[in-house]
């Protein structure tokens, strides 16, 4: 195998991956995907692809595949809430210095409606916590 190319390849998609094994070792030396499953993280399952069987090696790199992915998507959820506060601080300066009349006409609704819904979840939660003594 070639040293440059990893011998497995993870095709993302929604709640999972295809899986592929990647073959350098033929004559033409092209690279060759061969696609060996199909993955959801979500509930677990990996289905081999075309009636094959996978090797033990084979579901030990989706396992390790599928481990570190849910790590990454669960790091880019935390990203993603910290990206959320600095919006809505920087909304908040926006609205106060820098939108016009129109502006705030067109987005004082929604955007009380959507923070009403998230201070109530979030106050919720709090209390639940609380209650178990984990708050």
């Amino acid at each position: 195998m070639s040293a440059d190319l990893p011998d497995y390849y993870f095709r993302v998609r929604d709640n999972g991956a295809f899986v592929y094994r990647i073959d350098t070792e033929n004559r033409q030396r092209r690279i060759e995907m061969d696609q060996i499953a199909v993955v959801n993280i979500r509930n677990g399952e990996v289905k081999p692809h075309g009636g094959r069987s996978l090797s033990d090696r084979d579901k030990a790199e989706i396992r390790s595949w599928m481990i570190t992915r849910k790590a990454l998507l669960a790091t880019r959820d935390i990203d993603d809430i910290h990206r959320a506060i600095d919006y809505l601080n920087t909304t908040a300066h926006w609205a106060q210095s820098k939108a016009a009349p129109d502006q705030l006409e067109m987005i004082t609704d929604d955007l009380l409606l959507a923070m009403h819904d998230l201070r109530t979840v979030l106050v919720r939660k709090k209390a639940d916590r609380l209650m178990k003594g984990q708050g």
